[in-house]
């Protein structure tokens, strides 16, 4: 329990040292740009899954969502990968640290699952999400879940959490990002918004930059893709 208390501490409480202050024209201009890239960002998402499954829209549409928060995040400003304590007290990058924070949180959404696949609303809700999985090639469902992973985490966690400001940056990051999700329409992608959210919000206030963020949505992501399909068919 003392080695988990300490790991939980330097991954999401104990933050770095960093300084990434920027002019206040260079910080207005990242605010006006992330607010473009957010309105612009939800209206691609809910194309997209709105689409019926099976669809080639849907493949086109996840790709150019990748790229508007990519460039969104590019344009608004500098996006640091950022730094994690070690079991040692240095600084390195939290390469180690986030995977296992993303197992940690596949770990919990497993758990959950047993309550999902009971209610008929939320196996509903998560299998609208993954019947886009199961009428296209899985490498390229994955390939596309890694990319949009790492291109949410580099604009949410990224651009727009320095937009923010110094504060609640990762209450409102986190609210952002599920309003922006709200917009797919489906409530079982709201709560995973929130939750996930929450957790790499946490991992970006402590690390200074994305990197710690990506891996960990990336790992959770893949896991979801893989895992919850066969995990929701063995609970009901």
């Amino acid at each position: 329990m003392t080695e988990m208390r300490r790991f939980l501490l330097a991954a999401l409480v104990r933050p770095v040292p960093r300084d990434h202050r920027e002019p206040d024209r260079d910080f207005r201009r990242r605010r006006i740009v992330c607010a473009a890239t957010l309105v612009v960002g939800a209206v691609v998402l809910a194309l997209g899954l709105r689409t019926p499954p099976g669809d080639s829209r849907f493949i086109m549409l996840t790709a150019m969502l990748a790229a508007v928060w990519v460039v969104g995040a590019l344009l608004a400003g500098p996006v640091h990968l950022g730094r994690g304590w070690s079991r040692r007290g240095a600084l390195v990058r939290p390469v180690v640290q986030s995977l296992t924070l993303g197992l940690l949180a596949v770990g919990v959404f497993c758990a959950g699952a047993v309550l999902v696949a009971q209610v008929p609303l939320l196996r509903d809700a998560v299998n609208e999400v993954l019947d886009h999985a199961r009428y296209a090639p899985l490498p390229l469902v994955a390939l596309i879940t890694v990319v949009n992973g790492v291109a949410e985490e580099v604009f949410f966690r990224g651009a727009l959490y320095a937009a923010v400001g110094s504060g609640r940056q990762v209450l409102v990051t986190t609210g952002l990002y599920v309003l922006v999700t709200a917009a797919a329409g489906n409530l079982m992608l709201v709560v995973a918004a929130g939750l996930l959210g929450l957790l790499v919000g946490a991992q970006r206030r402590v690390t200074g930059g994305v990197l710690g963020p990506a891996l960990t949505h990336v790992t959770w992501s893949l896991s979801m893709l893989f895992v919850l399909p066969p995990l929701l068919v063995a609970l009901t």
